[in-house]
């Protein structure tokens, strides 16, 4: 039988320099026929008759091949040639064109075209470097080895070698102590080659397989002679280049968890900020110190603006901030198969969340305490204004009245003087009764201001206390006084009843245009159009009044005329005194006008007032137009993002960007907010505290709008967390969007979540076979919470989860264990030399003592700090 031959067509065969491949293949066999005792002398000679050949594949492959024919005929030597030919085809090299007669018969070009194939398939395929493999993968070796030195620049495997650097430059790479690269020339080929050649074949038990003299004056040396020898030092390098890997998978490894300390690093620190700002800011809030006066109490409101308008914003973005970087860490965690990361006692997300709520409830009460104590001072304020106005009429009134009272005139009185006195003191009696209702009004105004803590009590309880103990006092004195003028009025004849009458009438109608100025400047406080209409309206009914208060007056002073007509009539001379009244008639005329006068100046007042209440009401207005369109914007926000959660389509990076426009439209509308809060403070700062016309309080506005920032944060950062699992576990867009299909379908609600019984439906359509047991055991890893729900974000992870390709703690041990040469510990010599200078302090400053026997002093424990790195440690 013949068996043929296919070669790779790019690697076929060209034999333009037989002579050189010859001398290269036949070293080359005899690098390994030397480890069964026996070499080749002549390459198209000693293969003939099939025995060393099927020897040579034995060594190189490890593997016994059939027993070989010992007879020395030519259909012994085929057969066994064939056999050798038969073994190469099973190791998946399809046989074409090349028959074992050729090799039989020494074929040159034949039997060198069999051995390129058995050097491709056993020294050359298997060669893999970054997803490359064979030719391009031993170039790309070659390539990265030789990077570093001067003058070394491989692009190919002929001219690339002609000067002997980048053979030097592979041994130097792997045994520095074997050449001094420093020493060599690219100006001196032949003496870089044979020195690589003789160091190879001296140190590494590399045969010499090439003629430095065939390079050097070959324009293009052949490509399969140098290929077959560099093929032999990459082999002779293989512990150094599993070392290599072994390193670059520790390190890799220790990239991962310092990147996550760091990250755990900065959640404490921003989480130990955050909390100290809220454990300062609260007493500043609890402190409930009202200070005595309007202007103390408006800088507090002022400052608790600033704290809303500038302090506390920032903090809003922090506290954000902070639970985007919580999951980040958590995902990467879970990503590196690392366990989660539980954050200082006092510093979990709850527990930020649960001291800001604690600030928003002592801020909400905090508010609200400003406004009452403000109303209260306000209050305080006019009720303080009122008593002064009222104490200093009062004391005007009782002014020289107790030395009226304590008078002795009637001693001397005569008949009609005394007649006079008494009804003088009867009028005074009636005026007298006239302000008590002004004394109770001040003593009841100074209770009020007394129970509403007014700052300056003090002050107004002594004032008050003087007025009713000279009160008391008129009370005492005018009594003695009528009952000595009474002691006497028997003695006296009848007083002249026109000034009698005169002074009856005038007196109360003095105290009615007493009162009638007073209520005419009386002050007023009003928080709305009702109130000041209800004034207006009592205005109204006082100036209805003054027709019939006219004519009293007229009654009056037509009496003070009768005296005059009785007194010309009679020839009666008048002292122009009444004796039973200080009241003169201009008295009345006086008072008269300047009850007049008062009037139109209380309708101007009140007009103002109606003005500014106006003001307030369109104030009021224009705050409910803005916060009914905001208030009902913001809730609608709020429900599209939770649809937009669950109904984005597209890739994630399209849902990404479409989430960050929303984001940025969400930002842009802020401008409306500013013009709501500078609208809101328009309204306290005219001391409006109610709203009728809108549901929205600014504060449901703020509450609402940091809502809807911190709820699209999230949800980005959701889509961020869906890309990180995608990209580390390999996951395609297209599974991706059939994860979501399913997802939404069971999704009932429509709310990003499916209940368990719909998470059950979803995995058994997706081919599950779920008993009770192993339901349950899919629920602790999807819901460790238990929270009854499972996320989008646990579904990926699950679905993704038993496919994904990540490190473990095995891996990494059986990494160490390669570069200490296979002992149970590692030196910090072993750990400098195979490591970057920064993931070798890393391992030096955590790894542990090794405790064994038989270990050199400093000698470190690597498997406890592989474990560590995976399980609850400090690292």
């Amino acid at each position: 039988m013949t068996v043929v031959l296919q070669i790779p067509q790019q690697y076929s065969l060209q034999y333009s320099n037989t002579l050189s491949l010859s001398q290269t293949f036949t070293a080359w066999c005899n690098s390994h026929l030397r480890k069964a005792g026996t070499q080749i002398e002549n390459i198209e000679e000693d293969f003939r008759n099939g025995l060393k050949l099927m020897l040579l594949l034995e060594v190189i492959s490890g593997e016994r091949l059939p027993k070989p024919d010992k007879g020395k005929m030519r259909f012994h030597k085929i057969a066994n040639v064939n056999k050798a030919l038969d073994f190469i085809c099973s190791k998946g090299v399809k046989l074409v064109s090349i028959g074992a007669e050729e090799i039989v018969d020494g074929n040159v070009k034949m039997t060198l075209g069999m051995i390129w194939t058995i050097i491709l398939r056993f020294a050359i395929q298997d060669i893999s470097v970054e997803e490359t493999s064979a030719k391009e993968g031993l170039l790309l070796w070659c390539q990265r080895k030789t990077a570093p030195y001067r003058n070394v620049n491989v692009q190919n495997f002929h001219i690339s070698w002609k000067d002997g650097l980048a053979l030097c430059a592979l041994i130097h790479r792997h045994r520095p102590d074997l050449i001094d690269y420093s020493k060599l020339r690219k100006d001196d080929p032949m003496g870089n080659l044979n020195t690589a050649f003789e160091v190879a074949e001296k140190y590494l038990d590399i045969p010499k397989m090439l003629d430095a003299e065939d390079i050097v004056n070959t324009p293009k040396p052949d490509e399969k002679a140098i290929m077959t020898y560099v093929s032999c030092f990459y082999h002779a390098f293989a512990g150094a280049e599993q070392a290599e890997t072994a390193a670059n998978r520790i390190c890799k490894v220790l990239a991962v968890n310092q990147e996550n300390e760091k990250l755990m690093e900065e959640y404490e620190k921003l989480a130990s900020e955050l909390l100290e700002w809220i454990r300062r800011t609260i007493p500043w809030l609890e402190n409930r110190v009202a200070e005595q006066t309007m202007r103390a109490m408006q800088q507090k409101l002022e400052d608790f603006r600033d704290y809303r308008r500038v302090h506390k914003p920032p903090k809003v973005q922090e506290k954000c901030q902070l639970e985007i970087n919580f999951n980040t860490l958590q995902t990467k965690l879970r990503l590196s198969n690392r366990p989660a990361f539980m954050p200082s006692e006092g510093k979990m997300v709850s527990d930020i969340a649960n001291a800001w709520k604690g600030l928003e409830q002592v801020e909400k009460g905090y508010e609200e305490w400003l406004l009452t104590e403000i109303r209260r001072l306000e209050r305080l304020d006019h009720l303080a204004e009122k008593f002064k106005q009222k104490c200093s009429l009062h004391e005007s009134w009782t002014s020289g009245k107790v030395e009226l009272l304590s008078m002795k005139d009637y001693e001397s009185a005569s008949l009609m003087e005394i007649r006079a006195l008494m009804r003088k003191h009867e009028a005074f009696e009636s005026d007298l009764a006239a302000h008590q209702d002004r004394v109770e009004q001040i003593a009841a105004i100074a209770q009020e201001l007394n129970e509403l803590d007014y700052h300056d009590a003090v002050t107004i309880n002594a004032r008050c206390q003087g007025i009713c103990d000279q009160w008391d006092n008129l009370g005492t004195l005018t009594q003695k006084r009528r009952d000595s003028l009474e002691r006497v009025e028997k003695l006296w004849e009848t007083i002249d009843q026109l000034y009698l009458e005169f002074a009856k009438r005038a007196a109360p109608f003095n105290n009615w245009m007493d009162g009638a100025m007073e209520d005419l400047q009386d002050m007023f406080i009003v928080h709305s159009i009702e109130e000041i209409q209800s004034l207006i309206t009592a205005h109204d009914q006082f100036k209805a009044t003054l027709p019939e208060a006219d004519k009293e007056r007229v009654a009056t002073m037509g009496i003070q005329n009768e005296i005059v007509k009785i007194a010309q009539t009679y020839g009666i001379k008048l002292s122009g005194v009444n004796p039973y009244t200080n009241l003169s008639p201009q008295d009345i005329t006086d008072k008269w006008d300047a009850v007049k006068h008062l009037v139109p100046l209380r309708d101007q007042m009140l007009q103002e007032e109606v003005a500014r209440q106006q003001a307030n009401e369109r104030l009021r207005r224009q705050f409910a137009a803005q916060a009914n369109i905001i208030g009902p914007w913001i809730q609608t926000k709020m429900e599209e993002i939770s649809h937009v959660s669950v109904d984005i389509a597209g890739s994630l990076e399209e849902q990404m960007s479409n989430l960050k426009q929303y984001e940025q439209n969400i930002i842009n509308y802020k401008c409306n907010i500013d013009k709501l809060e500078g609208d809101h403070q328009l309204s306290q700062e005219s001391l409006i505290f109610d709203n009728k016309h809108t549901n929205y309080t600014m504060e449901h506005v703020r509450v609402g709008w940091e809502q809807l920032l911190t709820t699209i944060a999230r949800t980005i950062n959701e889509v961020e967390n869906q890309i990180l699992t995608r990209d580390a576990k390999g996951i395609s867009q297209e599974q991706l969007n059939e994860f979501r299909a399913s997802f939404n379908h069971f999704d009932r609600k429509r709310n990003g979540m499916m209940d368990p019984d719909d998470f059950r439906a979803c995995l058994i359509s997706m081919g599950y076979d779920l008993g009770e047991v192993e339901f349950a055991r899919i629920m602790t890893l999807v819901d460790s919470n238990n929270t009854g729900v499972v996320t989008f974000q646990a579904f990926i992870d699950f679905m993704t989860r038993e496919t994904a390709e990540t490190d473990t703690a095995d891996q990494v041990m059986a990494s160490f264990k390669i570069l200490a040469s296979d002992k149970t510990y590692i030196t910090v010599e072993e750990l400098r030399r195979e490591l970057p200078p920064e993931q070798a302090d890393y391992c030096i400053s955590r790894m542990t003592s090794y405790i064994g026997s038989g270990a050199p002093p400093g000698a470190l424990d690597y498997i406890s700090f592989s474990s560590a790195l995976y399980g609850e440690s400090d690292l």
